[in-house]
């Protein structure tokens, strides 16, 4: 028998904040059941282990990102819609990392590739990017080159990573202006 007032929508949200204060490795489900003062076994009744609740942490983490993204760049287009992007990114990953970290698992380890959420967020990039009249494969390739440039800078920004004296933020503004020159002056795939 399920206990009052314990959900899977609880346990989820309350598996997110623990992840952001204590790492997301460190979300277990005896760590869950300890914040909820019940044993591990009923946790069972909504979740079906924690592979479930890591894909479901995932799919919370996404929306909330993909939601503050998507605000960010409403009506607008080119270098100040790239801008707001990557700063609604940085800043979610920055302020929750347990959460960012559950979203950025690979999605072929979980069934969730054709989640809502997973669509919202392909096609706010993908209309991002096809602003700068880009198409496929070429497509493709500059998500892969968004992501892996914010994901790699905020990485690092988390790990306290960057030494030098100059201001972090004046960095990121610096790599944003040079991934807009970069979609602007993508070389098309003459293969496509």
């Amino acid at each position: 028998m399920p206990r009052a007032g314990l959900t899977a929508d609880r346990l989820v949200a309350a598996a997110a904040d623990l992840a952001d204060e204590a790492g997301y490795e460190n979300v277990t489900l005896s760590a869950l059941a300890r914040r909820f003062g019940v044993k591990d076994a009923s946790l069972y009744a909504h979740v079906r282990g924690l592979r479930d609740l890591r894909t479901r942490m995932a799919l919370l983490a996404g929306g909330e990102m993909t939601d503050r993204i998507a605000a960010a760049v409403a009506g607008r287009t080119g270098k100040e819609a790239l801008a707001a992007f990557a700063n609604a990114y940085r800043e979610y990953a920055l302020a929750h990392p347990g959460r960012y970290a559950a979203a950025q698992l690979p999605p072929h380890r979980f069934p969730v590739t054709d989640s809502p959420v997973l669509r919202r967020t392909a096609e706010i990039t993908y209309g991002l990017l096809r602003a700068y009249g880009l198409r496929e494969p070429d497509l493709t390739d500059a998500v892969r080159l968004l992501r892996s440039t914010f994901h790699g800078y905020c990485a690092l920004e988390s790990a306290g990573a960057f030494g030098d004296p100059r201001d972090v933020r004046a960095s990121w503004d610096r790599v944003v202006d040079a991934l807009h020159i970069a979609l602007v002056n993508w070389p098309r795939d003459a293969t496509g």
